[in-house]
């Protein structure tokens, strides 16, 4: 009886919702509320603060809900354990990751990870919009920059850099930007935003600029810039060879942002099966 409800509050305390609690537990939002009904009952205590909007801890639900986790994922782990000695990884992950990362980099390793595994299957939908993981029943997501879902477990895979460079013939005509400032007087290369990030003074600062061209597309971007068009931002992961080959020019080099993680992410009450970790745990040694 010392147990009936704890998963019940765990869950909503971290969706914040009795309704997306229920729909992770595979149970109704009714007998969510009952079970958690009945455990304050039990205890004594008020554990959340309950309005039409949103659902909250009160101070004793924070206290509660931390030595909650720790139990659940004692007990996942050791589920976890034993279910490892007798399973072989097997089965469909469904996975989410930005469009352009994805197919240069996480797509080839998937097919590669698929040829090892030939009892695992990979269902992969690529956006750069930040999909709900538990409403599209993902099991795992790919993503780039700074984390803010709390709801989520995160391992980082790795990490990439911003550059801002530009072809020799256009740097031959213009000359070549000192400051950030100088940049006003350049044709800069616009993706889908009108400003690009840097660090100046040991702060982050969005800087506006402009130029003759914006595309939504990173390739078509770096074609601009190797045909001498102007000056652009991308991540490594689009400039990487052509600034070893020389055919791009890095700029503005002390201006650079910090590197930003590459993460996958999983919900935080879903223990990952021998068959996702064992993706994770691939992509991880191969993207370090």
């Amino acid at each position: 009886m010392r147990w009936d409800g704890i998963s019940e509050f765990v869950y909503v305390a971290e969706y914040e919702s009795f309704t997306r609690a229920a729909k992770a537990l595979g149970i109704s939002t009714a007998q969510v509320s009952r079970q958690i009904s009945a455990l304050e009952k039990r205890l004594n205590i008020k554990l959340l603060y309950r309005t039409t909007r949103k659902v909250s801890l009160t101070e004793e639900g924070r206290v509660f809900y931390q030595h909650c986790r720790g139990v659940l994922d004692g007990l996942d782990a050791a589920e976890q354990a034993v279910s490892n000695l007798q399973s072989k990884p097997q089965g469909r992950i469904k996975l989410t990751a930005p469009v352009t990362y994805g197919e240069q980099q996480l797509v080839p390793l998937m097919n590669d990870f698929m040829v090892q595994h030939r009892d695992i299957e990979v269902t992969a939908f690529l956006s750069n919009q930040k999909l709900d993981l538990i409403e599209g029943g993902y099991d795992l997501a790919i993503r780039i920059g700074k984390l803010s879902d709390s709801t989520m477990m995160a391992k980082k895979l790795s990490r990439r850099t911003n550059f801002v460079c530009a072809a020799p013939a256009y740097l031959g005509q213009y000359g070549i930007p000192e400051t950030l400032n100088d940049l006003s007087q350049h044709n800069c290369l616009l993706g889908t935003r009108d400003y690009w990030h840097f660090v100046e003074s040991g702060k982050e600062r969005n800087l506006q600029v402009s130029g003759s061209v914006q595309y939504n597309s990173g390739h078509s971007l770096v074609d601009a810039a190797l045909k001498g068009l102007g000056i652009v931002q991308l991540p490594d992961y689009y400039v990487q060879k052509h600034l070893a080959s020389g055919a791009l020019v890095s700029l503005l080099d002390c201006y650079r942002e910090p590197e930003e993680g590459i993460w996958a992410v999983y919900p935080h009450n879903r223990h990952l099966s021998p068959k996702i970790r064992l993706l994770v745990d691939y992509l991880a040694a191969c993207l370090a």
